[in-house]
Parts: C-alpha cells; structure tokens; sequence
C-alpha cells in the first residue's frame, strides 16, 4: 500500500473513532440516526424570513398601488336621479287652474253652484277627449261663478275672495263692440290678471243678432249677444280649454313638438338682409328701429321661457337655389311652395356667423331676400293658386324667410348701379309683421287672428309684444313640462352611464352640477303645484341646462373607454411575473421549512424514546 493512501485511512479511522470523552451511547445513536428523515439541528428562519419580507413587502404596496391608479368619483344621488327620472316618464305634469265666469245682466239665473258644476262638466267632457297633456289643468280647476245683474249680485262658494267680481263695473260701458282694446284695459284694470293669474270670461246679455267673441291680450274674454245659457255655457268652456289652456292649438302633447329653445335654454335670433345681386341694387335697413319695434319687446316677453339674444347683418351675392317662372297672368316671377326646400343656397349664404351661437345654443335665422332685377317682383305661390300676402314661409326648427320685391322692380324704374338705398320705416313696419308671424309659428303658436271652434270663431286682440299673456301662459307650461322631461331623461341616462362604466372619472363639478339641476327640479315642480308658470319654466330651463352640461362635461367624455380591462392590460405584464415569482418562493420556503422541522421534531422524539 502506498505511504499515502494508508496515512489517510489511519486518520479517518481516528476521526471516526469514539474519543474518551464521548458519552458511552454514542455510537448506539450514531447506528439509529437516519438523516433522510431526521436530522439533529433546528432549522433555520432566515431563508424563510427573507421571502416572507419580500411578499409582505409587495402587500404593503398593494394599496399604494391601488391608491396610485384609483379613479375618482365624486358621488352622484342615483335615487334622486331615479326617482326624477321615473316620475316624468309616468305622470304629466298639470298645473292647477283657476277660472271665473260672470253673467251680466242675466236675471233669471240664481243657481249659481250648479251652473259652476255644468261648466266644470263641459270642460270635464272637452278635456277628456284625449288624455290630458302635459302643461294642461285636468281635474285641478276651481271655477267661480258671479250673477251680475240689476236686481242679484250672486258670487258661488268656490270662488276666490282676492279675485271676486265687483257687480256693476260694466254700467258705463255701452258700445262694447266697438272699442275691443278699450274694453279689453278697462277689465284687465279691473281684474289685474297679471297678478292674480285668473282666466275670466265675461257674458254680457245684450239684444243683437249676432253673438260676439273676443279673446284679449291678458287673460280674459268676454262673450257679448242674446245667447242662452246652455249655448253661452258651451262657448266659454271652449274657451277655457281650447283656448286658454291648449294655445289654439289642437294637438296636445308636447312630446311630438318642436322646441326652437337650446338646450342650454337660450336662443340667438339671427337676422339678414340679403341682396341677391348688387349689381342691380343694394338695399340696407334701420336694424335699430326694427330692434325697437319688434325685437325688445319679445325678448322681454319670452325671458322666462329662453335667454334671447339678438344679431343681424348684409349680405351681397347671395342668389338662391331654386328656379322661377315668369307668369304672365299675375305680371310677376313665381316659386311655388314645391321649391321651399331647394331655395335657401347653403354655398352662397354665409348665416351662421355668430360667435353668440357657440355651445348647445339654438340659432332661429330670420331672412329678408332682395331679389335681382331678373327675378323680379318674384312672388311666392300656394298650393290653392293663390298668391301668398306675405311673400315669406318658415322651415321649423331653422326659421323664416321674406322675399321682398324693392320700388325698383314694382314700379319699373332704373335706378343707379352700386347705389345704396334704405328700406323705409313703412315697409319695415310690415316686415317685422311678418316676422313676428314666423316667430310665433315657431313657437307652436297661431299667427292667425281669428280661433275658429266646435261652437263660435273668436276674435284673437294682438299684443304690441307680439304675444298674449295667456299665450306666454301656455308657453311656460308646454316649456316646463318640455324641459322637465329632457333633465330627466338627460340625467338618467348619466346615471346608467356611470355605473355601467366603473373607471369613468365623475369630478366634483359634475357632482354639483348635478346636485344643482335635482335642485332647480324639485324647485320647478314645487312652482308647478302652487301654478307659478313663470317661475316654473325658469326653474325648469335652469335644470335641464345643468343636465345637459353634467352629461357633456370634457372630463368625462374624454376617459369613458378606460376600463378595468385597459388598465389590468397596462400593469399587468411587469407586476404578474415578479409577484407570481415572489409567491412561489414563499410556497417553496414554507414547505421546505415544514419539511426540515419535521425532520428535526423525528430525532428528538427518537432521543426522548432511547
């Protein structure tokens, strides 16, 4: 054997031998020891700390995380929404209504609580001809009735003290018929229905053949001939219903109408004078004078219902679309109403120039066409034959155009090329006529003066605003319940919007505007029950324009598509590896620890046993 090879065998031999000092039972361990299954240390923590440490660590994290991509949400009153929502879409508005009748000089009626319940009846039967739209009374009348007469003076128990009828206030009043707007200051100085918001229909018994009506320009009408009272009872509930409520108009429900109203509740009235060619001739107006006679009192008399602002402008080259034909029989060019649709020329007519009409504004363009000395007189022809008197039409929901033919071309004179001439104060009288006309046709209001019935034709007075005050009436109540409905219909679908998507960013203005437009709503339907029609529709304008700014807000539009998906896809490729690797280790640690203490918990159990 090699020096080597026996040296090392010599002390191994030593180094397993059992020393001295070794306890006698020894070597008997030694012989039962397994170290697959035992073994005699404690198992370490360190290894099993270190991972713990950076798992716990990736958990504290989590929140900073969760906390760093977090959307915020300023919190939305989704039952109010609801609630709102709900009510609208079910129930019609109606607003309570308060009607006066008097007899004048009517001898042989003393039963006044029943003739108030006939009347109530007669509505009743007009009303429910069609369900009751929204803006309209329903059941919610009161109907007071007075007998004035030489020997009664008999008020029903229904009606209103503040608003009874003073018997003998008509005694001096001889010639009704003749004086219509005398008559109509003389009652409303007398009822100040401004103020007590009172329909009154006064019925005058007077020997003549006809029998007379006439609708004013507050809220009141009266009813003048030797009529009975089954047929005067008739007439006056028309009147109350037809008239009074409805507008004249015989559709009812607003739902299908056309709102010429922005949806931020304001209007710009555009207005232009075009000179088709001013080659021939160039006209310029007074707009000021118009502004003075037509526009400023509408726009007083329409606040409560739109926020109206007002421009105007001259426009040069600006021929029309469509063709017409020279017509020998009525001496003039002729465009009949089967060329309305091509004759505004979007290419040459430049009307939408207005910085005012910027946002969800509603632009209504009003047109004052001059033609060309080729085409004129150029005049409009209806569907009968007949020649149109006001030479003017209106497209709904964009506004109206006149055709005005200049003394040039009418009286077949030349007049000087380039040179500029003004329309006079006569003709531009008659313009704003006809302009106001079109203004109240797109209002969804009559421009004829007569309201012909199932019973009588009524006289309609004419306002020098251009509209009645029961016409202003059945504005605001058409425009709340309008504007009522859209707010809720806006706000509802914000609220299906924003719980549907969980990771749009709802900011805190959107909140308050939201919380503002609930607030003008319940304000709007608190003034509805008390039949406050003005500050209804005021309230009701200032909620649906708070919806419509909450629904369109730039901030939310602009993250509606980010979604949780989006955002698991972004962090999702660097954080799922590294916490799934972390994970692991932690299992792995664990179980190996599991597995070394059982080994050791063995050996101490086996040394217990020996």
């Amino acid at each position: 054997m090699p020096e080597g090879a026996s040296r090392d065998s010599a002390m191994a031999e030593i180094s397993e031998a059992p020393t001295s000092s070794d306890p006698p039972n020894t070597k008997s361990e030694e012989e039962h020891f397994d170290p697959k299954t035992m073994r005699k240390t404690k198992p370490g923590l360190k290894r099993l700390f270190l991972t713990l440490t950076v798992f716990i660590s990736f958990l504290i994290a989590l929140p900073f995380l969760l906390k760093s991509i977090e959307i915020y949400r300023a919190p939305l009153p989704f039952e109010d929404i609801d609630l709102l929502s709900t009510e609208m879409e079910k129930n019609h508005l109606l607003f309570p209504c308060q009607f006066q009748v008097v007899f004048v000089n009517f001898d042989d009626i003393t039963a006044v609580n029943d003739l108030g319940l006939l009347i109530d009846s007669h509505m009743q039967k007009l009303t429910s001809e069609n369900s009751p739209p929204c803006g309209a009374c329903g059941n919610n009348v009161t109907v007071a009735v007075t007998i004035d007469s030489n020997s009664n003076c008999i008020h029903s128990e229904s009606g209103n003290g503040n608003s009874k009828w003073q018997c003998g206030m008509l005694n001096g009043f001889d010639k009704v018929n003749d004086h219509d707007e005398d008559f109509d200051e003389y009652l409303e100085s007398v009822l100040d229905s401004k103020n007590r918001k009172v329909y009154t229909v006064v019925v005058m018994n007077r020997k003549q053949e006809d029998v007379r009506i006439v609708v004013g320009k507050y809220r009141h009408a009266w009813i003048v001939g030797n009529d009975s009272v089954e047929k005067a009872v008739e007439k006056m509930a028309e009147i109350f219903i037809k008239v009074f409520v409805n507008g004249g108009k015989e559709e009812g429900s607003i739902r299908g109408e056309f709102m010429p109203v922005g949806a931020d509740g304001k209007v710009v009235l555009s207005f232009s004078l075009l000179n088709s060619d001013p080659h021939d001739w160039v006209y310029d107006w007074d707009f000021k004078e118009l502004d003075e006679i037509l526009l400023a009192p509408v726009v007083d008399a329409l606040r409560p219902v739109a926020d109206i602002s007002v421009e105007s402008q001259v426009l040069y080259h600006t021929p029309k679309s469509s063709y017409s034909y020279w017509d020998d029989t009525q001496g003039s060019y002729i465009f009949s109403t089967k060329d309305l649709p091509f004759f505004v020329n979007s290419n040459e007519w430049h009307l939408d120039t207005s910085t005012a009409a910027g946002g969800r504004s509603k632009v209504l363009h009003f047109v004052l066409y001059v033609p060309s000395a080729k085409e004129c007189p150029l005049k409009l022809q209806l569907p009968n034959g007949e020649i149109s008197m006001t030479n003017g039409f209106i497209s709904p929901m964009w506004g109206g155009i006149i055709v005005w033919n200049p003394p040039a071309c009418v009286e077949n004179f030349q007049m000087q090329h380039l040179s500029r001439h003004k329309i006079s104060s006569e003709d531009l009288k008659m313009i704003s006529e006809v302009f106001m006309g079109q203004l109240r046709q797109l209002f969804g209001l009559k421009s004829e003066s007569l309201y012909v019935g199932g019973f009588a034709t009524s006289v309609l007075l004419t306002s020098d605003k251009g509209f009645a005050e029961w016409e202003l009436d059945v504005l605001s109540r058409h425009h709340t319940c309008f504007n009522l409905l859209q707010c809720g219909t806006t706000l509802g679908s914000l609220s299906r919007l924003v719980q549907s998507l969980p990771r749009m960013i709802i900011m805190d203005e959107i909140g308050k505007q939201v919380k503002y437009s609930l607030e003008a709503a319940k304000l709007s339907l608190g003034n509805v029950s008390l039949g406050y029609s003005d500050a209804s529709a005021v309230s009701s304008r200032k909620a649906r324009a708070l919806a419509e700014d909450a629904f369109y807000h730039p901030s939310m539009m602009s993250v509606s598509y980010y979604s949780f998906e989006h955002c698991f896809a972004v962090y999702s490729p660097f954080f799922l590896p590294v916490s799934l690797h972390v994970l692991l280790a932690v299992m792995r640690e664990w179980k190996r620890y599991k597995v070394e203490n059982r080994k050791y918990l063995a050996w101490k159990v086996k040394v217990k046993v020996e």
